[in-house]
């Protein structure tokens, strides 16, 4: 089954992306983190990365034209063929709707803020809670809301000064990516609009031609879904049985009455995403439940650290002319810095949102270029969020060492959360911000 590749958002404030220029033709041959086109926004120029394996095929947008968020510019196919008659998309197609045109007049002026597509293979995010309440005065900068996706919790900024005119999602719902999910006008509205996604209007059909048949009756729309509140979550385990899942999967679990601890039973290896709810809802009733296995009296620290980010996107350009991924790259530095501070040897699972982990296991002293991935258990996380609006992550516990990489401005900066001991936990991080800081020095 092809995969669509959209036009992703990456920031609230942008509505459309310029297609700078295509990196793979028509039919090659692509594998998930390949670099698949350069997008520029008004804030810089930047590499997308395919999300899945594949052939590029069904190319949408030409280079030059501006997309708007959430249209879908090509396929990634099982054959160099693709599907041979994919329809382009024009903007008035692209799934970010927005309010209808019978919603335009009942709704404040002012910018309008989407739901922002935080990786390739995101489709929506669901609403944790607004910061900021209708009415309210907000900062470009300020904290707009909170939004889940199936790998983690993230804030997302206003991107605009003024106020918050219109709310148009509620806390619980799930919003497609490239929705109007509120408004920012200049001045302070006087009556400021609140509502879910299920009161939104309708859109107003076309007058019906005429001609010399009698009309029919229009059949009877169907009922408006009557909005409900989001399910509140079950109540946490105690710090040492907590079970580990994503945010989105603990969500939609509690909202089925599902027993995550039934998969812990199972065997069935943690954290647990969306994906993992079907083998869930799969097994018997009378399968029992079980506690986690949790190490039980860890106590989690949070270190941090930033560096100059110029040196290592340069590392790890030049290494891509060799053939070299990046993954490889900050898998075997991560490594290392673990082995270094822990005196363990350890593989590392990269992560990016909206794509799956790659682990690797690099062994002391192997080149960055002879890293394969590995169908292992790994010792840390490294989750890559540079590509993101995402500007801090604050997760709960997990069951091994996270390591978080974002950018602000011109620095790159690092999160290490787990339950490494302290000195430990900063000897790791000091050692991969040095290597991050000045990667030539540390190659291998």
């Amino acid at each position: 089954m092809p995969h669509e590749v959209i036009m992703p958002a990456l920031g609230m404030a942008q509505d459309s992306g310029v297609l700078v220029a295509w990196l793979k033709s028509p039919g090659d041959p692509v594998k998930a983190g390949d670099a698949l086109m350069e997008v520029e926004t008004d804030k810089a120029t930047m590499e997308v990365e395919a999300a899945h394996d594949g052939y590029l095929t069904d190319l949408q947008a030409t280079e030059g034209e501006a997309v708007p968020v959430g249209n879908v510019v090509a396929l990634i196919s099982e054959t160099p063929e693709g599907s041979g008659n994919a329809p382009r998309e024009t903007p008035a197609q692209g799934r970010g709707t927005g309010a209808t045109d019978g919603d335009c007049a009942s709704l404040p002026e002012g910018r309008q803020i989407i739901m922002p597509a935080l990786g390739m293979a995101q489709d929506s995010a669901l609403i944790v809670g607004w910061s900021v309440k209708p009415g309210d005065k907000v900062g470009a900068d300020d904290v707009l809301l909170e939004v889940e996706t199936d790998k983690s919790t993230m804030e997302v900024p206003a991107g605009h000064d003024g106020y918050l005119a219109a709310v148009l999602a509620a806390e619980g719902e799930d919003v497609p990516v490239g929705e109007v999910i509120a408004i920012i006008s200049a001045e302070k509205p006087d009556t400021p609009v609140q509502r879910t996604r299920a009161d939104a209007p309708a859109p107003v059909a076309a007058p019906a031609a005429k001609d010399d048949a009698p009309a029919q009756d229009a059949p009877e729309p169907a009922p408006a879904k009557t909005p409900t509140a989001a399910p509140q979550p079950a109540p946490a385990p105690a710090a040492g049985d907590r079970i580990l899942a994503s945010p989105k999967a603990r969500y939609i679990a509690a909202q089925e009455g599902l027993d995550l601890a039934r998969l812990v039973a199972q065997g069935i290896a943690q954290p647990f995403h969306v994906a993992d709810l079907d083998t869930l809802r799969a097994l018997p009733a009378d399968i029992p439940s079980a506690a986690p296995a949790a190490a039980k009296g860890a106590t989690a620290q949070r270190v941090t650290a930033d560096v100059p980010a110029a040196d290592f996107a340069a590392f790890a350009a030049w290494l891509a002319e060799d053939g070299v991924g990046t993954d490889a790259a900050l898998a075997s530095f991560a490594a290392a810095a673990l082995h270094g501070a822990a005196g363990t040897a350890g593989a590392v699972a990269v992560e990016r949102p909206g794509a799956d982990a790659t682990v690797f296991a690099p062994q002391p002293g192997q080149p960055m270029g002879t890293l394969e991935p590995a169908d292992t258990s790994p010792a840390l996380v490294l989750r890559d969020m540079r590509r993101t609006a995402i500007r801090s992550v604050a997760l709960g516990a997990e069951a091994v060492p996270v390591l978080i990489l974002t950018t602000e401005g011109d620095r790159l900066c690092l999160t290490l959360e787990g339950q490494l001991p302290p000195a430990q936990a900063i000897a790791m991080i000091d050692a991969i911000a040095a290597r991050l800081a000045d990667p030539l020095r540390h190659i291998l």
